[in-house]
C-alpha cells in the first residue's frame, strides 16, 4: 500500500511488488495515462511526479510514496490551452501520444523560460507520435511557450 496524491486528491493505492505506476493508475481508473512500448522509450506514459515528467511504465510504482502525481485530466486547463495551440496549426491527429506529450511540454514550460528549438526537441525526445512529421507541434509549441514567457 502508498499513499499518494494523484490530480490533487490523496488516495492509498494496493500495488504489488514490482509493478510499475502505469500499471496501477490504469488499474485505478486512470486511462488517460497510455501505454505504449511498456520500456520507456514512446512516451506516451509520461506522468508528473512532483512536477517533473516520468516515464510510468518503467517507474517502480513504490517510488510514489508520499509524492504528488498528475495525469493530464489533473492538468485540464492548461492541457486544454495547449491544445488549442496545436489545432490552430493542425497539428492535432489521433490524439494517443497528447496526454504524455502535452504534459511534457507543460513541464518544459515551467522549466525552461527561453529555450531554443534544439532545447525543445531535446526535452521532448522519446515522445513519439505516428501521426505527425512533428514540424506543427514545433510551431505550436514555439507559440505557447511564447505566449507564456511575454
Amino acid at each position: 500500500m502508498i499513499t499518494c496524491t494523484i490530480n490533487n486528491e490523496k488516495k492509498q493505492l494496493e500495488i504489488q511488488a514490482g509493478e510499475m505506476l502505469a500499471e496501477v493508475l490504469r488499474r485505478y481508473g486512470y486511462t488517460e495515462v497510455k501505454t505504449g512500448c511498456d520500456t520507456g522509450s514512446c512516451g506516451l506514459c509520461t506522468v508528473l511526479v512532483d512536477s517533473k515528467p516520468v516515464l510510468s511504465c518503467s517507474y517502480l510504482a513504490h517510488r510514489a510514496e508520499g509524492r504528488s502525481i498528475s495525469t493530464v485530466k489533473g492538468k485540464e486547463k492548461e492541457a486544454a490551452e495547449f491544445a488549442a495551440f496545436l489545432t490552430a496549426e493542425g497539428a492535432d491527429q489521433c490524439g494517443f501520444c497528447s496526454p504524455g506529450f502535452t504534459l511534457t511540454v507543460l513541464a518544459m514550460k515551467e522549466e525552461l523560460k527561453h529555450p531554443s528549438d534544439e532545447d525543445i526537441r531535446h526535452y521532448l525526445a522519446g515522445n513519439l507520435c505516428r501521426c505527425t512529421g512533428y514540424e506543427g507541434q514545433m510551431r505550436a509549441i514555439r507559440k505557447f511557450l511564447e505566449a507564456h514567457h511575454e
